[in-house]
């Protein structure tokens, strides 16, 4: 349920609508926007359909929440949220007006390759840092990362750079490990219903990026998302990855029609993962472009400076080079639809 305010209700009076929804027990959100304050109430619809919401003093009307994913709505939420990511002064900004940059290596294989590697995607124009610790394969003879010591080398980066870190966290037991190093959490694909793990990150003060599973819908997807903000953890970001379709050219079919999809249906941030969509590394640079001209927030690309040595997607990384001319055609791009990068 969605309680529209009058543009002259006073604090006074939202503070009474707040104080007794909760007496009800119900979830009170608010929503400030420019012109309206907006309160979106989670809990039980018997309960809110019997309940004088319109007899409040400063409502101008109550209106129902019919999609299954509340807080992830449109409705819920009518101005776009903007995630900051990183501590300092100036963290980065996702889902605001410039378009954020997330590159790295695919996984962290050492610490010199690392730390070298994070440094030239900074010099290239990142605005963050990925790379993964811990490597979730589809053969259990793959590299499978570096563990905790990757994640002190993510740490090391981050520190050198100034580049706030994303990294995947693959089980509940490594929430907490993992967030003392990150300050993004990445929930991959093959997780995306791991409603357990959903929940655990929910807890966290931590920003998640929900990657789409392989095979789920925009709905599935905002339902998995939900699970997350539903535990308190508001600053969650959608990241299309590519989903399997009969199509064997590409590694994934990357769904760009599911940014303006995301546009219709919700105000989380989206980014758009080009490497893991294409899978082929000369691929990567006209889907970012296209990314961005759909409308994505951030863009995320596995960058390597010698992806033929790469322990894990070597044939979908771009170098440092090419990256840089990346970053300067997005930059062109967002210019040229009034986003900056």
């Amino acid at each position: 349920m969605i309680i529209i305010l009058r543009a002259d209700a006073t604090p006074q009076q939202v503070q009474h609508i707040l104080e007794t929804v909760v007496e009800w027990g119900v979830q009170p959100h608010v929503s400030r926007g420019v012109e309206r304050t907006i309160i979106g109430l989670i809990g039980p619809e018997d309960i809110l359909r019997t309940k004088p919401l319109e007899a409040f003093p400063g409502v101008e009307r109550v209106m129902p929440v019919l999609k299954p994913y509340k807080r992830a709505s449109l409705d819920f939420r009518r101005e776009p949220s903007v995630i900051r990511i990183g501590a300092g002064p100036h963290p980065v900004e996702l889902g605001g007006q410039r378009i954020v940059m997330m590159a790295g290596p695919c996984s962290v294989e050492s610490r010199d390759g690392f730390l070298a590697a994070a440094d030239a995607v900074r010099d290239a124009g990142a605005t963050m840092l990925r790379g993964g610790a811990f490597k979730p394969r589809s053969s259990p003879y793959s590299f499978q990362g570096m563990g905790e010591e990757g994640l002190l080398i993510l740490a090391e980066a981050r520190e050198r750079t100034g580049l706030p870190v994303v990294t995947e966290v693959m089980d509940t037991k490594e929430v907490d490990l993992v967030g003392r190093y990150a300050d993004m959490l990445q929930i991959g694909a093959r997780n995306m219903q791991n409603y357990a793990l959903l929940r655990e990150v929910g807890r966290t003060h931590l920003p998640v990026l929900l990657k789409r599973g392989m095979s789920a819908t925009v709905k599935e997807w905002l339902m998995a998302a939900e699970y997350v903000l539903n535990e308190g953890n508001e600053s969650v970001a959608l990241c299309e990855r590519g989903i399997r379709t009969f199509e064997t050219y590409t590694r994934n079919t990357l769904d760009l029609s599911a940014v303006a999809a995301l546009r219709r249906e919700t105000h989380l941030p989206v980014v758009v993962d080009p490497s893991h969509g294409t899978g082929i590394a000369e691929m990567v640079p006209s889907m970012a472009r296209a990314a961005v001209a759909a409308g994505a927030d951030g863009i995320m690309v596995e960058v390597h400076p010698c992806p033929e040595k790469a322990l894990s997607d070597g044939e979908q990384s771009i170098v440092p080079a090419a990256f840089q001319a990346l970053v300067e055609e997005c930059r062109a791009l967002a210019g040229a639809i009034g986003r900056g990068l």
